[in-house]
Order: structure tokens, then C-alpha cells, then sequence
């Protein structure tokens, strides 16, 4: 029996199978955009899947469960012919670096590992590197923080889980009574993982401007597909999304932003697959608040070519079916062809999500380009206070910025007057 063509055997440029691990919610799409690439995708769901978030198994040629033994799981890989690992979700990152690790395959660096997982060591080495991170402190104990932030005369905080994703669990903090509800909330949850909550983080309150850099990296060479700045607003004493919008590379500010970026994931040893990395712009410039070794949340391909050529998704299949062809195109800046602003809904009440026919109004706004949402027609909603609880996002495109601003503000009078108000 012969083997298959000499152009279409795996090797350096051109892998055999590639297992993804944890292909849940924006993760999702990166099987399939392999699969049209002709590269055949084994699916890795980690012991602690965020498994809320939609996912594809038709796209998989074998979807495996990981039971603890990385041996084993790397046996089972082998045996499938996968030549690449990567992981599609946060949920992922230490599992696909184990894997990589120990199949021999092209990864970021194992020893590194920890930092992209608990914020607390991802501080610890950006600073090591030499780049402006927040002030921080890990700990179980309430009264180490309540010092802490007593001996820095700083108010307010923000506390959240040391390993999640996200707005689970963060809350900016104005008191010491707030601090220590927040605490207790925190210890006395699950991440969205499913990992319980040992310990707190409490990090500087970082006044600026939020941003966020989508970047794909091979052979420890960086791809910028996107830069977005957030705006966010407060419910709660807990950080909600209310928008983004995507931003030209000549902005003001933006190459500065890139290069701190950029060092950022050399710092955090990330040389493969994509991230997703969120700085605060503040007056002493741009300072890390955190990153993920993982695709980035919302990712909307066809919208995201439009405006700008490329999209992460996309990128990364690239990186992953065609490493020379990724490295050639690697360097090549984006250009904005398109004003693009991502609206996540905002439910001010419990509800219910709308039938079709009741997002009519949101679909007749003239900028309207794309809705993404979370939960099936007529399902329950529970008052918005964090991305988990967000019914899903209106993407706003139009080249005039005073109609984007415009049709923002009658999305927000549509939800304030009843637009989740249906029945199931």
C-alpha cells in the first residue's frame, strides 16, 4: 500500500492532524477553518471545559475526553497522527502546552506555563521583563488585603479570581466593606471553569483606557489582526462590557500600544498560537492587565475580513496549515476599511431573549452588520453584571462615526424599553 502524495505528507510546512483543545465559543470556529484548509482536527476537551459556550463536534474527526494522564493522552494523539497542538480556549492553555510539550510539537514554553494561566505569575514575569504592570497581591486572607491597600493609601481596588476569563468574578471595590464582600464571593465560587476559588487577587485600580490586541504568533514571530478599545461601565460594583471599537494601527497611541503588546508575549514566552491581551492605557503608558494564550471571546471571521483583511480564526488556521505562508504575510500592518463597533447587550432586568421577529427594530438600525446571540429564542435572562449574564452582541459598521453613535443609542432606548421582555 502506498502513502499519500509527497505534497500532501506532513512536515515542516504542512502539518498532519492538529488537536485543539477545548473548541468552545469562539474556539468553535477554528476546527472547521482548518478543515477548509485540509488539515483534519482531533478535539481535546480539558478536565475543566467551559461547557456553557457552544461548540461544533461535527467538525472533529475524533473528539476525546483528557482523564489526567498526559502520557496516555499524548499516546492517543500519536496514534492519530497529530503533529500540532493548540488550545482554542483558556480553558485549554496548560493542557495544550503539556501536550505540545510531550509530543515534541512546536509550543510556547512549557517552563513559562504557569504564567499564562494565574495572573498573579503572569505579573510577576511581565515585570521581570521590564514592562509596567498593576500593583498586585495574592491571598486567601481578607486582612492581608485590607493592609495592603491601607499601606498604599489606594481605593479603589479590584479583586477577582487568580484563574478565569473575562468579568467572572471581578468587582471594583471602593471600601473595605465592599473589599470584603467581594472576598467572600470570590472563595465561595467556582471560576467559570469550574476550578474552585482558593485564592483573591487584588490588583491596582489602573485609570485609562482599556484595549485589547488580538495577535496569531509561529516560531516566536507575532501577527497584529486586531486592536479594539473597550468601554465598559460599572453594575454592581462588577466591570460590564458595554463596547468596542476597532481601531486604525496609525490611531494615536496605537503603535506604542503594539510594541508593549508585542514584548508582552516574548515576557509570557508565547511564540505559537494566538492571544488575546488587555492593556490599560494610563498616564504613565500602557500597563498589563492580563493575557491569554487562546483565540479572543466574540470572534466574528466574515464581519472582521470586511473591515480589516484577516481575522484571528482565520489566522491561525494560516499559522497552523501554512507556517511559511503565515511568516511571509506575518509582518504586513492591517489596514481599516471599515468603521466596526461591537455593542454587547446590556439586559437591565431578568427577561426573556427575543424571538426572531423581536429583534426586527435592532436589525433595521442603518449601521447594523451582525448579531451574535448567546442563548435560544425565549430562553430566561437574568439581569446583565458580567459577560456570562451578556444576552450576546450587535456588531454596528458604517463609515460615518456620528451614525454609529447614533444607532448605540437606540439600541441602548430599545433594550431600556423592553426589548428582552417577550415570552419564552
Amino acid at each position: 500500500m502506498t502513502g499519500p502524495p509527497e505534497s500532501n505528507r506532513p512536515g515542516p510546512d504542512r502539518p498532519g492532524t492538529v488537536a485543539v483543545v477545548d473548541a468552545y465559543g469562539a474556539g468553535r470556529l477554528l476546527p472547521g477553518a482548518l478543515r477548509r484548509r485540509g488539515v483534519e482536527v482531533v478535539h481535546v476537551r480539558s478536565p475543566f471545559p467551559d461547557t456553557r459556550l457552544a461548540y461544533r463536534p461535527e467538525d472533529f474527526a475524533v473528539d476525546l475526553a483528557h482523564e489526567g494522564d498526559v502520557a496516555a493522552t499524548t499516546g492517543r494523539l500519536r496514534g492519530l497522527g497529530v503533529t500540532r497542538v493548540v488550545a482554542a480556549a483558556e480553558s485549554g492553555v496548560a493542557l495544550a502546552d503539556q501536550l505540545a510539550a510531550a509530543l515534541g510539537a512546536p509550543g510556547n514554553d512549557l517552563a513559562r506555563s504557569p504564567a499564562r494561566r494565574d495572573k498573579f505569575l503572569m505579573r510577576q514575569a511581565v515585570r521581570a521583563a521590564g514592562l509596567a504592570t498593576a500593583d498586585t497581591l495574592r491571598t486567601a486572607a481578607l486582612p492581608e488585603i485590607l493592609d495592603w491597600a491601607a499601606a498604599h493609601a489606594r481605593w479603589p481596588v479590584v479583586l477577582k479570581p487568580v484563574r478565569s476569563a473575562g468579568t467572572d468574578h471581578v468587582f471594583v471595590c471602593h471600601t473595605p466593606a465592599e473589599a470584603a464582600d467581594a472576598h467572600a464571593r470570590i472563595l465561595a465560587s467556582a471560576n467559570r471553569y469550574g476550578e474552585p476559588n482558593e485564592t483573591v487577587l487584588a490588583q491596582e485600580f489602573l485609570a485609562g483606557t482599556e484595549h485589547y490586541v488580538n495577535t496569531v504568533s509561529h516560531a516566536g514571530r507575532h501577527r497584529v489582526v486586531e486592536v479594539w478599545r473597550y468601554h465598559k461601565r460599572l453594575v454592581d460594583g462588577r466591570s460590564v462590557y458595554d463596547y468596542e471599537d476597532l481601531l486604525a494601527l496609525d490611531e494615536p497611541g496605537v503603535a506604542e500600544l503594539v510594541r508593549y503588546v508585542l514584548a508582552v508575549l516574548d515576557a509570557l514566552g508565547i511564540g505559537e498560537g494566538a492571544a488575546h491581551t488587555e492593556v490599560m492605557v494610563t498616564e504613565r503608558g500602557p500597563v498589563l492587565i492580563e493575557c491569554g494564550a487562546r483565540l479572543g471571546g466574540g470572534q466574528t471571521p466574515e464581519l472582521l475580513g470586511r473591515c480589516v483583511g484577516a481575522d484571528q480564526v482565520n489566522s491561525l488556521a494560516h499559522a497552523l496549515a501554512d507556517p511559511a505562508g503565515f511568516a511571509a504575510e506575518a509582518g504586513a500592518p492591517y489596514r481599516l476599511r471599515s468603521r466596526l463597533r461591537c455593542v454587547n447587550l446590556i439586559s437591565p432586568r431578568p427577561g426573556r431573549v427575543p424571538q426572531p421577529a423581536g429583534w426586527r427594530p435592532v436589525r433595521a438600525l442603518p449601521s447594523f452588520a451582525e448579531l451574535v446571540v448567546n442563548a435560544p429564542a425565549g430562553g430566561a435572562l437574568s439581569r446583565t453584571v458580567d459577560m456570562a449574564t451578556c444576552p450576546g452582541t450587535v456588531y454596528l459598521s458604517h463609515d460615518d462615526p456620528e451614525v454609529l453613535e447614533s444607532d448605540h443609542r437606540a439600541l441602548r432606548r430599545l433594550e431600556s424599553a423592553g426589548l428582552y421582555a417577550g415570552r419564552p
